[in-house]
């Protein structure tokens, strides 16, 4: 497949490294040279300088033969005219475009994007898939990461043990028998800092960071195997009334169960805009790195805080304050990669990649049309698929144990009908069926061999 990227920032280069690594022909566009030479010298791609929304740019860029152009610049007017110059001139197949700004994206389901008006395929908001995040983030207090799976009936849980975990230095294959009417799995171990998918003889140990699949309603069960307990979030502190902030504070005033918000925005025009948004939450102007402004949100009283500014740091240095002023549960916003690992050092119980969640996102829109979601993990070390199996696989009809599949994958839910079931050696793995699996980045590309869905992406 042919793919053109516009954009060489943090998500194009990513969606760049993954698509090069599944042996597409990638070439990316920015008009930054500086980054443009990073990613060609970097990955197996192309690189061209200039502006992604000028014909004679696409064209050098081979948009004539292209099969996919994905636009990932930082503005939404590029991206959205550079879908329109692709479709209009190049006659390019299918196109996708990150947007922004809320007054494009109330837009969506209006005739604005409609094929003959302006043609994106498929329109990605960071914004909106980071506040989705930050949700499952406070619905599931007690994981680093969670996401859904299985139309929301599996939960892929990213737990942090502690010396207490009532489980540790017991063999994985253990657990099956000490607990067979559970319906989870651990697909995914991180230790001193190396993730990898466990033998069933591997045994769990103080500080790993592990990755469960579990049934949703074995979640709470779960956790409680793992060490960790449930609570109810009833009082949120939200820091940052932007995009992201605006929309987890209004998500949590629509829940039926009621969730007393309070929002901190430092900018005053933007938090008098949130204050007119909101209906319920209440809206302090003022640091979220002032203590004052803390103790008036009742910081001390909240079993949870959000920092989701657009500056990194401050997110991590007011969960830290905030935990220290005895609030419950700290998640913050990282976009920098780099900064990750300090979550653990400065015990911020959670944090939320934009990067790895828009990527995430566009990566289930570019495979093959049985890919139902692909979730990406830690730096794209590994992704979690979400597939359905064609009479075409290999693997329609064999038990779960005659699967040669490699050894950095591990199957941990199937869903068989309405039925979601844990996967084990003796289980059969038949067409139609839908599964869940974790696997390293670098058996991808044979994972997607073996379910027979690299034929065609779209």
């Amino acid at each position: 497949m042919k793919v053109i990227i516009c954009g060489a920032g943090q998500v194009g280069w990513q969606i760049a490294r993954q698509l090069a690594g599944e042996n597409n022909d990638v070439t990316i566009v920015d008009s930054n040279a500086d980054l443009v030479r990073r990613a060609a010298d970097t990955l197996d791609v192309q690189g061209i300088a200039g502006f992604a929304s000028w014909p004679s740019v696409l064209e050098k860029a081979g948009a004539r033969d292209a099969d996919m152009l994905i636009a990932a610049t930082y503005s939404d007017e590029v991206n959205m005219v550079t879908c329109q110059v692709a479709h209009s001139m190049f006659g390019v197949p299918r196109k996708i475009a990150r947007l922004r700004a809320r007054a494009y994206l109330e837009a969506m389901h209006a005739d604005l994007y409609r094929q003959d008006h302006l043609p994106i395929d498929v329109v990605i908001s960071p914004e909106r898939e980071v506040a989705e995040a930050a949700l499952q983030r406070i619905a599931a207090p007690a994981a680093f990461d969670t996401e859904a799976f299985l139309d929301g009936r599996a939960q892929l849980l990213g737990l942090a043990l502690d010396a207490d975990c009532p489980v540790l230095n017991t063999p994985l294959r253990q657990l099956t028998d000490l607990f067979s009417t559970l319906r989870a799995v651990v697909v995914g171990i991180r230790r001193d800092g190396r993730l990898f998918a466990p033998d069933p003889g591997d045994q769990l140990l103080a500080e790993d960071r592990i990755y469960v699949f579990s049934h949703v309603d074995d979640v709470k069960r779960t956790l409680e195997i793992f060490g960790k307990a449930t609570k109810k979030q009833e009082r949120v502190v939200v820091v940052g009334a932007g995009n992201v902030g605006l929309a987890v504070a209004q998500a949590l005033e629509q829940r039926a169960e009621r969730v007393r918000v309070r929002v901190i925005e430092r900018n005053r025009q933007r938090a008098e805009l949130a204050a007119d948004a909101l209906e319920r939450s209440i809206v302090l102007n003022g640091d979220g790195l002032d203590m004052e402004i803390l103790e008036e949100a009742d910081i001390d009283r909240a079993d949870a805080i959000l920092a989701v500014t657009e500056d990194d740091r401050t997110n991590l240095l007011v969960s830290v304050r905030a935990k220290q002023m005895g609030c419950q549960l700290a998640i913050a916003l990282v976009n920098d990669p780099t900064l990750v690992p300090l979550t653990d050092v400065l015990d911020v119980d959670a944090y939320i990649n934009p990067r790895a969640t828009t990527v995430s996102s566009i990566l289930k829109h570019i495979r093959h049309g049985r890919v139902r979601a692909i979730y990406s993990l830690g730096d794209s070390e590994a992704e979690v698929i979400e597939a359905q199996v064609l009479s075409t696989s290999s693997i329609a009809g064999k038990l779960v144990r005659d699967i040669a599949f490699p050894e950095g994958v591990l199957v941990g839910m199937v869903m068989k009908g309405s039925e979601v079931v844990r996967a084990h050696p003796s289980l059969r793995i038949e067409e139609g069926d839908i599964i869940a699996l974790f696997a390293m980045a670098a058996d991808v590309p044979e994972v997607e061999r073996l379910l027979q869905v690299s034929i065609d992406y779209f």
